[in-house]
């Protein structure tokens, strides 16, 4: 089930904020819609925020009334400029608006035949993400073995994608390849991403899942219950993997436990242009963490430090899973000096 589509000049998406407990499509009709939805997180996950974002623009193109191509063009600015300031972290929303506007640029003819490039790159893009994430899936399922209970942090599924999924993609391959397998999906406060969506798509998949509070991930894994962790990324910078807040900490373990930890992100999440230090960490609404949907359980005045995402270093990672392959830290992706060894 395709999570984003485009049908004729609106994009439909399913509203994750309202999920699991009813699903609601709800219909874009403008590049303002699209923003609000990414700031808002009806829509989330670094892959499809990307493609969102390029649905955004491609609304912009398809519905301007604009006589000019260089009009257009200045409107897709205008918009690309919104786009941007949605979401800081996740570099596949950079990556999908740079991709559409090089194609914009690069476009000769009037403004309709600008409107179509942009709207057919759009289109292109999603069906590209679904691709990528059955190639990675099927690179990510070599290293699952049958019987595995593989741990996951967040929500990369098919949720976080146009479709399939990354850390579960390679969960989802592995089932496809005859192998048992089950999860233990971490609840992920403050937004509980993994009790909401990385639970309700494995049920409905009939993929056996165990939801566990983030605070018991040390607890299974001294248990001998976890075999295998498999993440997702917002981005990789040169000596890090940033994901969802929480990741640090289950590297951490898994490393002291001896249990092999994955990535799973496809290329566009790569941005080898940074370093850890440079990279922008975005800060939250502290009513996330001071309140439970509108329970508030925190006393009032107390303060908050809401941080989404952290930063793992790469000394953690055994391995990064892409539709490209298989990269291993020591080889592809070198750890700085000074970053902790693996214990297996």
């Amino acid at each position: 089930m395709r999570t984003i589509e485009w049908k004729d000049g609106v994009v439909v998406i399913v509203d994750q904020t309202k999920l699991p407990n009813q699903v609601v499509w709800v219909k874009l009709k403008n590049c303002d819609d699209m923003a609000s939805a990414i700031k808002e997180m009806k829509l989330r996950g670094a892959p499809l925020i990307g493609v969102a974002a390029a649905y955004g623009l491609a609304l912009t193109a398809f519905h301007s009334q604009a006589e000019k191509r260089e009009d257009l063009m200045k409107e897709l600015e205008t918009s690309a400029e919104a786009l941007r300031k949605t979401r800081p972290t996740a570099v596949n929303l950079f990556w999908a608006i740079d991709r559409v506007m090089k194609k914009a640029r690069e476009t000769s003819g009037t403004e309709e035949d600008l409107a179509e490039a942009v709207v057919a790159e759009a289109q292109m893009m999603a069906d590209e993400d679904v691709a990528v994430n059955r190639k990675m899936g099927k690179h990510g399922a070599t290293l699952i073995e049958d019987g595995d209970v593989v741990l996951t942090h967040c929500n990369a599924g098919s949720l976080a994608t146009v479709d399939y999924g990354t850390a579960l993609g390679v969960v989802r391959a592995a089932v496809e390849e005859g192998k048992s397998v089950k999860v233990i999906a971490c609840e992920t406060r403050p937004r509980l991403q993994g009790a909401r969506l990385t639970c309700y798509e494995l049920m409905r998949d009939n993929i056996p899942v165990t939801l566990i509070s983030d605070t018991m991930v040390g607890y299974v894994m001294s248990k001998g219950l976890v075999d295998k962790v498999v993440v997702g990324a917002d981005r990789i910078v040169r000596d890090a993997v940033l994901n969802k807040i929480g990741t640090y900490n289950v590297a951490v373990l898994a490393c002291e436990h001896g249990i092999p930890f994955y990535v799973a992100a496809p290329t566009s999440t790569m941005d080898q242009s940074r370093t850890a230090e440079d990279a922008v960490i975005e800060e939250r609404n502290p009513a996330e963490v001071t309140n439970i949907g509108s329970e508030r359980i925190a006393p009032e005045g107390v303060k908050v430090l809401n941080p989404a995402f952290d930063k793992t270093p790469l000394g953690y990672v055994d391995a990064v899973i892409t539709e490209e392959g298989i990269l291993t830290p020591e080889v592809q992706l070198k750890p700085k000096e000074g970053q902790p060894k693996r214990k297996h």
